[in-house]
C-alpha cells in the first residue's frame, strides 16, 4: 500500500516553487537596507538633514519593514512546503506520529494476511 505525497501548497493559483519569488539574497539585501534607513531616520533629524530627508527616510523604513515582513513570509512558506514533501523531520532520531501510525497499519495488516498462508517452520 503506497501512500499518495500530500498537495504541493498554492502560491497564486499555482503550485509554490522555490525557484519563483525572492530568494535569500534578496531577503538579506532588504535587511542590510532597511537597518542603513533605521539607522539614518534619527540621525537625519540630529544633525539637521532637512525635514524632506528625514520624510523620506522614515516613508523607507516603513515600505522595506513591508517588504521585509512578505519576503520572510513568503520564504516561510517555502521551507514548510520543503518540508511538507518530506515524512521526516530535519534532525529529529524520534519517529513522527505519521510513521508510527503508518507501522502499525502495516503489522496489523501483515498479522491478518499472513494468518492462514502458513507462516516460516510450518513446511517442516
Amino acid at each position: 500500500m503506497s501512500t499518495v505525497p500530500p498537495p504541493a501548497p498554492e502560491y497564486k493559483g499555482a503550485p509554490l516553487d522555490a525557484e519563483r519569488g525572492p530568494g535569500l539574497g534578496c531577503f538579506w539585501i532588504q535587511v542590510v537596507v532597511l537597518v542603513l534607513f533605521i539607522i539614518l531616520a534619527p540621525l537625519s533629524a540630529v544633525l539637521n538633514w532637512g525635514p524632506a530627508i528625514a520624510t523620506l527616510l522614515l516613508i523607507g523604513v516603513v515600505v522595506l519593514l513591508l517588504l521585509v515582513g512578505q519576503t520572510a513570509i513568503f520564504l516561510l512558506r517555502l521551507v514548510a512546503a520543503d518540508r511538507k514533501t518530506r515524512r521526516a523531520p530535519l534532525g529529529s532520531a524520534t519517529k513522527t506520529v505519521g510513521q508510527l501510525e503508518e507501522e502499525a497499519r502495516k503489522r496489523a495488516a501483515g498479522d491478518t494476511g499472513d494468518a492462514g498462508s502458513g507462516g516460516v517452520g510450518e513446511s517442516d
